[in-house]
């Protein structure tokens, strides 16, 4: 089912089927053996995040005390990152096509594991050079309440419940929207083994 949350905000409810988000999670961790999961830090302060993440593709997203940024490898092992999921780019031609008559190629999967209370303070996607394309995210596991708003951290904010396999993107107008994840609602999903949620977020990032 797909609602439109606000200009240029869509959620698609249940866009995955159990059977497809087991088969997904299982080629997630898969992947998670050769870039393993790892606690990013704030630029400056060094304070680690309270989510786990890794990426897969041409580029991954890092944070560490010098700031954020795109680099080919993973910080921990060196080694560049897996391929993105045959089903997450699909989805990214699927989903973007409906911002972009002809939208660029996928580039990043941010990998994030939400446990034991962890959360993402509001902030805005603005690392990407090119910002056209939308940001693409989808839900594996425990519900979560995802918040966005506007360009400016003023704007009114608007709480989502993510579900599993529930795919939401934002693009356009709200591209640049300030959005994060206030809570994770522990024990609303058994997907995920042992107990969280995984977001799995698609950029295209310029090379």
């Amino acid at each position: 089912m797909r609602v439109t949350i606000a200009p240029g905000v869509i959620l698609w409810r249940q866009w995955y089927s159990p059977e497809e988000q087991k088969a997904l999670l299982a080629d997630i961790f898969t992947r998670l053996e050769a870039a393993p999961l790892y606690r990013p830090a704030m630029p400056g302060s060094g304070k680690p995040f309270s989510v786990e993440e890794s990426n897969f593709g041409p580029l991954g997203w890092v944070s560490d005390k010098a700031g954020y940024r795109y680099q080919p490898t993973h910080p921990v092992t060196g080694r560049p990152w897996p391929e993105i999921p045959a089903a997450l780019a699909a989805l990214w031609q699927a989903v973007a096509s409906q911002f972009l008559p002809a939208p660029p190629p996928v580039s990043c999967c941010l990998v994030n594991l939400y446990r034991d209370g962890a959360r993402m303070g509001q902030h805005q996607d603005r690392d990407e050079a090119d910002a056209s394309a939308p940001v693409i995210g989808v839900s594996l596991g425990d519900e979560a309440v995802f918040r966005i708003g506007g360009i400016t951290r003023k704007d009114p904010t608007r709480g989502v419940t993510l579900a599993s396999g529930d795919v939401i993107a934002f693009g356009g107008p709200a591209r640049l929207a300030f959005h994060g994840i206030d809570r994770v609602r522990a024990g609303t999903s058994t997907l995920v083994p042992g107990g969280g949620r995984l977001s799995l977020t698609l950029r295209h990032v310029p090379g």
